[in-house]
């Protein structure tokens, strides 16, 4: 739809805008005027602002959507917006302006090779307007040299480190008819980044919430949770003074062998979170457009007298589909936690965490995946996620870590438990959703995936990439080849199970699963050293390595390696993502509940008695306090103590009883299970199996109660 449109940039002069930053560092504002001689009747916008654009007609934004354009591998797919603009274009003179700044397009931070990425370029757009008239008549406005261009008030602006925004520099009325641009340059035809244009749908990114602070001490605006989003500040000052503005996840100088800021400078990262407003000596208000932070404080230096500020949450704007209600006051902080920590990392794609990096980790993403699925529609948002994958993998079936990537992630930060979101969130989707369409798209992908590793196995064995990420105790943290075959195993599995779904030839997997299976039992299950660890258990009992008496044995074991680790977890990302059903499964949820609401670290209770509202990165609260890849304790309440459970076979409610949690309520697309003491009343849109005490059978839809 953007045929004969010209994707247009500014030329930059080689005398630096200001001493400090460079001209690339700017925003730029690009503009046209047009007239419409006649009523239209429908009015269409098609536009793509690389990186990030805000859009402007006759004054007013186009989109209640933030952070546009979507991050992808710009050099493969580049996708645009199309919207219903008819309400702001009127008869006689109109004018469209866009404000445009890098975004991870023009990224200039080396850690993940960034600087170097093959898209790399300054800030451009292109853009369309159809205008039809009732006669049927149609009016094209497009992007080309007759367009003019100039510098944005943000002298400096990055995605990962913020921007300093001069508002002596501002072009009030710029996308308003009648604005004097005289000055301005007229704007400089350039290449494309390379990859082709695409109209695909995705989950928008919005401010979901505005909060007030609750409290202000010592400089510090505490806004009660641990946030993705910004400011919103109105402000007067005198002309020329500059506000600081400060985005932290603590106020506290924490540990100096944990700190945040060493752990930055070992890895070349040096992320600034700040926002540098240099004042007019008007009234203005300010928010930055191109960049989101995590943070739940906002530390302000040289504030001036009259100021009002306000956090907004930003994230993609998910539909939520579940929530989980309970009478027990830990178990509903971390589930409060666990969604707010999901939520502020999926801002266009699965981040890690928000203050940080905002990388589209693969093993974070995967071992989130079930409770994003009972919180939330995710099929669309994982759809453009994977999508990526498509593009970023290499030739011989490789990916990188992180996705999308520049180029970094490929020789470290990768491996099979990271990759195997390729294969296991379309498996995972389908079993929540009985849709294939995610399946169809990324066959093919999958298929050379499988082929890669494949090839970086010997006697059926893989070990490379991480293991079992982020261990308490890391002289505990299993070898790596015992996980790596073990995904090995599950996404061969898989595999076998969406080919069968899906009517293709499933034999080729079953054997191979069948081998795999065969070498993880022969190298890793009499070893007497591997019983030492907890993931070892969890991962042969959920991914059924073990025979099924075996299962039943090495549950009861599992379960005496947590009471003799006094109740503690002692597994990284990996092993809890598998403990949870493990132990479950086998009668162990007693077990586990202690586990989790155990007061001292490592446990999710600990984390939220100390007043986290996100799940940590690590347990003892170092680096990131907003991370969401321990979430799978969420999953927990939704799969065990609420009973819903979506299996091969189909819809199961079977909620276990805990003694010492009186209520427990659970919905999901409008399945409901409410538990009040042994007591259960269960809704059902759609017929499901259901396991409740004495009664085990499939029932229609309808409205039921059960003893348990």
């Amino acid at each position: 739809m953007l045929k004969d449109a010209k994707w247009i940039t500014m030329k930059y002069p080689q005398k630096k805008r200001t001493e400090e930053y460079n001209n690339d560092d700017s925003s730029v504002l690009f503009r046209n005027e047009f007239v419409v001689e006649k009523n239209p009747s429908k009015v269409t916008l098609f536009i793509c602002a690389l990186g990030i654009g805000e859009c402007f007609i006759n004054g007013e934004n186009v989109t209640e959507d933030v952070l546009t354009t979507p991050y992808t591998i710009y050099d493969k797919k580049v996708i645009y917006q199309t919207y219903d603009v008819t309400h702001l274009v009127k008869m006689g003179d109109n004018a469209i302006g866009v404000h445009v700044g890098n975004g991870m397009y023009n990224d200039n931070l080396p850690t993940w090779k960034d600087s170097v990425a093959p898209w790399k370029h300054s800030p451009k757009l292109i853009a369309k307007i159809v205008i039809t008239y009732s006669d049927m008549t149609d009016e094209e406005i497009v992007t080309n040299s007759k367009w003019k261009v100039n510098y944005g008030p943000c002298i400096y602006n990055h995605a990962r480190q913020g921007e300093v925004y001069d508002a002596n520099l501002k072009s009030d009325g710029f996308d308003k008819a009648g604005f004097d641009d005289s000055l301005w340059d007229e704007a400089t035809l350039t290449a494309a980044p390379g990859g082709k244009l695409s109209d695909e749908k995705t989950v928008p990114i919005r401010v979901v919430e505005t909060i007030e602070p609750i409290c202000f001490k010592d400089g510090f605006y505490d806004f009660g949770k641990n946030y993705s989003g910004r400011i919103r500040v109105r402000l007067k000052g005198e002309k020329g003074q500059k506000v600081v503005f400060s985005y932290l996840e603590r106020t506290f100088e924490p540990d100096p062998q944990t700190s945040n800021n060493m752990y930055l400078e070992k890895y070349n990262m040096p992320i600034v979170n700040k926002n540098i407003f240099i004042c007019s000596g008007k009234e203005e208000e300010y928010y930055p457009a191109f960049e989101y932070y995590g943070f739940r404080y906002v530390k302000v230096e040289n504030a001036p007298e009259i100021m009002d500020i306000k956090a907004e949450f930003i994230c993609s704007d998910l539909k939520v589909v579940g929530t989980f209600t309970t009478s027990d006051e830990i178990l509903q902080k971390i589930h409060n936690a666990s969604v707010q920590a999901t939520r502020s990392n999926f801002v266009g794609i699965p981040t890690d965490c928000p203050h940080r990096e905002q990388n589209g980790w693969t093993g974070d993403a995967l071992c989130s995946c079930d409770q994003s699925l009972m919180n939330f529609d995710m099929t669309l948002a994982y759809r453009k996620w994977l999508g990526d994958f498509k593009d970023v993998q290499r030739p011989s079936g490789q990916l990188p870590g992180i996705i999308p990537s520049a180029g970094w992630g490929y020789v470290w930060g990768s491996g099979p438990a990271w990759d195997s979101s390729l294969i296991l969130i379309p498996y995972k989707t389908y079993l929540h959703t009985s849709d294939t369409e995610i399946i169809e798209y990324m066959w093919d992908t999958m298929e050379k995936y499988m082929d890669f590793i494949v090839s970086m196995s010997e006697d059926y064995l893989v070990n490379f990439g991480l293991g079992d990420w982020c261990h308490p105790r890391p002289e505990h943290m299993i070898p790596t080849i015992i996980t790596d075959t073990a995904f090995f195993y599950a996404d061969s599995v898989a595999m076998m199970k969406m080919a069968k779904v899906t009517g293709r030839d499933c034999e080729k997997w079953e054997k191979l699963s069948e081998n795999i299976r065969d070498a993880w039992r022969k190298n890793f299950l009499d070893r007497e050293e591997h019983k030492k660890y907890q993931t070892f258990y969890a991962m042969g009992i959920y991914y059924e390595l073990f025979s099924e008496d075996e299962r039943f044995e090495y549950a009861k074991k599992l379960s005496e390696l947590v009471k003799e680790n006094d109740y503690h977890i002692d597994t990284g990302i990996l092993g809890a993502y598998v403990i949870f059903s493990a132990l479950s499964e086998y009668g162990y949820a007693d077990v586990l509940y202690k586990m989790v609401t155990n007061p001292t670290c490592p446990s999710y209770a600990y984390w939220v008695n100390s007043g986290m509202t996100t799940l940590c990165e690590r347990w003892d609260m170092s680096y990131s306090q907003n991370h969401h890849m321990y979430s799978e304790v969420d999953n927990w309440f939704y799969r065990y103590l609420g009973g819903i459970k979506y299996t091969d076979e189909g819809l199961l409610i079977s909620p276990c009883y805990l003694e010492e949690v009186e209520k427990v309520s659970v919905c999901h697309k409008g399945i409901a299970v409410e538990r009040n003491e042994r007591e259960v009343k269960v809704t059902l849109p759609v017929s499901a199996r259901v396991k409740i005490g004495d009664f085990d059978g499939m029932v229609e839809p309808g409205e039921y109660t059960y003893t348990i």
